[in-house]
């Protein structure tokens, strides 16, 4: 592992962290209005089954797909890191929140009835601060 492997590979690893804690904050928001409609979830395996399972969920699972890809970067022990996996996260996620992008708007319109939560608007300033540092 390079001096440069490894200073990109902690930046990615705390916007992976800084991802988590989003993602965390819209599905407590997607639980909330879930809840609102259908009533309590009966504990978290029952949240996992509707998050895998029910079209109520389902805005969420772009997120969840590039958070998976990004882990299954910084898991490979082999490989080594460069600007281009900066590159290509950023513009991952800028595709995630593009109007122009049609096969996201189900994301983007939950991700725009969430934002009204403080802790999505926290953990998301928290995201793309980490993004805006690994692109500088």
């Amino acid at each position: 592992m390079t001096t440069s492997d490894a200073a990109i590979r902690s930046r990615l690893d705390a916007l992976a962290k800084s991802l988590r804690a989003f993602h965390s904050a819209l599905l407590d928001f997607a639980k909330g209005e879930y809840e609102f409609l259908h009533g309590p979830v009966g504990g978290p395996f029952a949240l996992y089954s509707l998050v895998t399972s029910d079209p109520a969920f389902q805005w969420l699972r772009p997120l969840s797909g590039l958070m998976a890809t990004l882990d299954e970067v910084l898991d490979a022990k082999d490989t080594r890191l460069t600007p281009q996996n900066v590159t290509d996260v950023g513009h991952a996620l800028g595709l995630l929140f593009s109007d122009s992008d049609t096969r996201f708007a189900a994301f983007r319109a939950g991700y725009g009835r969430a934002r009204g939560e403080a802790r999505v608007r926290e953990t998301e300033a928290q995201w793309r601060s980490q993004l805006g540092g690994l692109e500088a």
